[in-house]
């Protein structure tokens, strides 16, 4: 994809875009208890939403956590598990493919074409998370170019593969946010950063990702309706990120009661 280069904007001090104010760090939970995990909004139709973008933790080779996945590297085959926090920066340089295999690990899975909008409009369907109309400074959607701010508009091939996976890129001031750190960017559902901060993959086989990213939210439609299908499900940059899905884990029964044994009678 060509990202849109947009006005620079200022630089926040350091530790400001990380403060994520009235949010609590949530834990992913793994079990399927009744209903939706904390750290997933329930869609009220059967189906929870992971409340934040993902960011990564590695296995190893028996599943067990290994320490945290940095965001401005791409998978290259590493087994990882997506988990939805506060707080973090989010998953970019990662493929559709492996965006399914995270979620997957974690007991979820990418979220359908469909999920994913209702969750962005909310229940009752807006253009944006917030509304119909666009709102300044509410969402991550007017970053500077990292590409520009690392190679200047002269490099030759600035919208390689190479250079658009370059692990300085999100580093850059005013680029890529924390998750919740735009507070207003979320939908009635609670759910945030559905428009701007990464693209997003959705599980269509078409290599859909949504809701623009820190550029454009725009280019290829408005807010939530925002689509792009150009791309290889392998394809990754410093754009694109994922949240994941999961059905609503139905209520257990309640435990039968264990009958009394009958008094004995005594023989008289």
């Amino acid at each position: 994809m060509v990202p849109v280069p947009s006005p620079t904007r200022l630089a926040l001090p350091a530790g400001a875009m990380a403060a994520v104010v009235g949010l609590a760090l949530v834990a992913p939970s793994l079990e399927a208890r009744p209903g939706c995990p904390a750290e997933m909004a329930n869609m009220k139709v059967g189906f929870c939403v992971d409340r934040w973008e993902a960011s990564l933790e590695q296995l190893d080779a028996k599943g067990r956590t290994a320490g945290r996945h940095s965001p401005f590297q791409p998978v290259a085959g590493q087994r990882v598990r997506a988990r939805s926090r506060a707080g973090l920066v989010p998953q970019a340089h990662v493929s559709q493919r492996e965006a399914a295999a995270a979620c997957a690990e974690a007991g979820k899975r990418l979220c359908t074409d469909s999920e994913w909008q209702r969750a962005c409009r909310g229940p009752r369907p807006t253009r944006y998370p917030y509304g119909d109309e666009h709102r300044d400074g509410r969402c991550n959607d007017r970053g500077v170019s990292p590409l520009l701010s690392v190679f200047g508009p002269d490099a030759p091939e600035l919208y390689g593969f190479e250079k658009m996976n370059d692990p300085r890129l999100n580093r850059v001031p005013g680029s890529l946010a924390r998750t919740g750190a735009f507070k207003r960017c979320r939908s009635a559902y609670g759910v945030h950063d559905m428009v701007g901060n990464l693209h997003e993959w959705t599980a269509d086989p078409a290599g859909t990702f949504r809701g623009g990213y820190y550029l454009d939210t725009v280019q290829h439609g408005e807010g939530c309706a925002y689509v792009t299908t150009g791309h290889d499900t392998t394809y990754r940059d410093y754009s694109i990120g994922f949240r994941c899905c999961r059905d609503v884990a139905p209520a257990r029964p309640p435990k039968a009661r264990e009958a009394s044994p009958a008094p004995r009678r005594s023989k008289g």
